[in-house]
């Protein structure tokens, strides 16, 4: 080593420091023939080989900074809670049980904390009121990136692992036609999906019971005043619609097709059941029951007025040839199987178009002729005068609802929102609010990248930063990003243009 250093003195070479040494097979520089080596190494022992370089670990740290930013910019950090911060990522990356969520935070590059802190980090959130908080973040990143004059209302069910009822988790309703006890969860969002509220509501608990305590709390939480709420047929009942009409906020809601007899009484008699394609009625709908505002002797539709027509609301129906067709198919489909049920080659359900009579089942052919008759009619409800909004645009914004049910997709497919294990009240809620924060990261990646979630965690999540060892140095290197990756990173840092 000394006449190494000698001769690197003589030749005024510099030395340019790693920080990583790699081995290098030993070669001995030899003189002249016959004279001796450099080094003269008589007499002395060969040290031990140097360790091949190997991997320690690998992880996905280029996910975690991402989402971590993504939860930053929201404000969600003002809640100074680093577990929970984790948890949140935890369920957008791969959602899991509560014991496994370290597995997924070690492959993120995190060192998750211990489970009883994780359960202490649950009860802190319903203590702290981390839901309130966060719905006001929502707002404040909403209301800065949009307009908030219009919002989606939608519920659905969420299945829990309960054998038994309580006094929240109740058989209910379902879709999925499932018995296992479950909850309501009420979503409010604005016209691009973001969530906005969340309330949870008994298993059993009635759709239209659900809209009100939520849009109540929506509005004295933020202080607002009239507002658009848009949601589907569930919510259709007089006591909603007066609710909403008496607090000075406008509503669109799907009409139900038995109120189409009445409604559209004036033109089945004036132009009988023929519609051409994409078709608009604009005409009055009773608030309860029948009334004479719409009197079938007058050929004009009436135009809705709020002081002239105190009794109705108004109604818009659309002809759709898509929808025609549509919904032939499905009649058909339900009269071969009432026909079925009336010959006994079924089990009497009891489906639609079978009638039970003293001398057995029959079938049903006025509701069938009436049903036919209105196939391919939508219709929508709204207190909103047509010098305000032409119907055109109610229609329109009726149909902004696939965003509320595309935020629902993703808390149950992406975030795996149900089936959950949590038993006690406090932890059903503190699980809805880390799914609900989960929500509006993913839906500001999708809006800000323009790539499903999915999409963006298969895209970002092979990226793997790789620990090292070698000649006992010990190093982390970063991926090579290619270039679609590095404009991924770049656009997600990069905030929407406000509108």
């Amino acid at each position: 080593m000394a006449e190494a250093r000698r001769l690197l003195a003589g030749d005024r070479q510099q030395e340019l420091d790693l920080g990583l040494v790699v081995p290098v097979a030993h070669a001995a520089v030899l003189g002249p023939a016959g004279q001796a080596g450099l080094f003269d190494m008589s007499g002395r022992k060969r040290g031990r080989p140097v360790p091949a370089a190997g991997v320690l670990k690998t992880c996905s740290r280029v996910l975690f900074d991402a989402i971590a930013g993504v939860y930053a910019d929201l404000g969600f950090d003002a809640l100074d809670d680093a577990v929970f911060r984790d948890l949140v990522i935890a369920r957008i990356v791969e959602p899991t049980s509560l014991l496994d969520v370290d597995r997924v935070l070690a492959d993120l590059g995190r060192v998750s904390a211990s489970l009883p802190t994780r359960k202490r980090t649950l009860k802190r959130c319903c203590d702290g009121r981390y839901r309130d908080r966060l719905a006001g973040l929502c707002f404040a990143h909403a209301r800065a990136a949009g307009d908030l004059s219009l919002i989606l209302y939608d519920v659905t069910t969420l299945r829990t692992q309960a054998e038994k009822e309580d006094d929240l988790r109740k058989v209910g309703y379902s879709k999925d036609r499932s018995v296992d006890p479950q909850v309501m969860v009420g979503l409010l969002v604005d016209r691009q999906g973001f969530p906005l509220e969340v309330g949870c509501f008994k298993g059993n608990q009635a759709e239209k019971h659900t809209i009100l305590p939520i849009i109540e709390q929506f509005v004295a939480r933020h202080g607002l005043g009239r507002l658009v709420v848009v949601a589907d047929a569930g919510m259709l009942s007089a006591k909603n619609l007066a609710a909403l009409d008496d607090a000075g906020h406008r509503f669109i809601v799907g009409s139900r097709m038995t109120k189409a007899p009445i409604d559209l009484a004036s033109h089945f008699r004036w132009y009988g059941d023929a519609f051409a394609d994409g078709q608009i009625i604009d005409t009055l709908t009773p608030k309860i029951g029948r009334n004479a505002d719409n009197d079938p002797a007058t050929r004009a539709e009436p135009v809705w007025d709020p002081g002239t027509h105190p009794g109705s609301w108004r109604a818009v129906w659309e002809y759709s040839r898509k929808r025609f067709a549509h919904d032939n198919r499905t009649l058909t489909a339900q009269e071969n199987r009432a026909k079925d049920v009336v010959a006994g080659a079924k089990a009497p359900r009891k489906p639609r178009f079978v009638k039970a009579t003293a001398n057995g089942f029959s079938l049903d052919l006025a509701g069938i002729a009436r049903a036919r008759k209105l196939s391919g009619l939508k219709g929508y409800v709204t207190n909103i005068p047509a010098d305000v909004m032409p119907a055109a645009e109610i229609i329109a914004h009726y149909h902004d609802l696939w965003h509320v049910e595309q935020s629902f997709r993703i808390s149950k497919n992406d975030l795996a929102a149900a089936p959950f294990f949590a038993r006690r009240r406090d932890a059903i809620e503190a699980h809805l609010t880390i799914v609900f924060a989960a929500l509006a990261i993913s839906r500001v990646i999708q809006n800000r990248t323009g790539l499903s979630i999915r999409r963006f965690l298969r895209t970002l999540r092979p990226l793997r930063h790789a620990t090292i060892q070698a000649n006992g140095a010990i190093q982390t290197l970063p991926p090579v990003l290619s270039p679609d990756e590095r404009a991924i990173i770049d656009t997600l840092q990069t905030e929407p243009p406000r509108h």
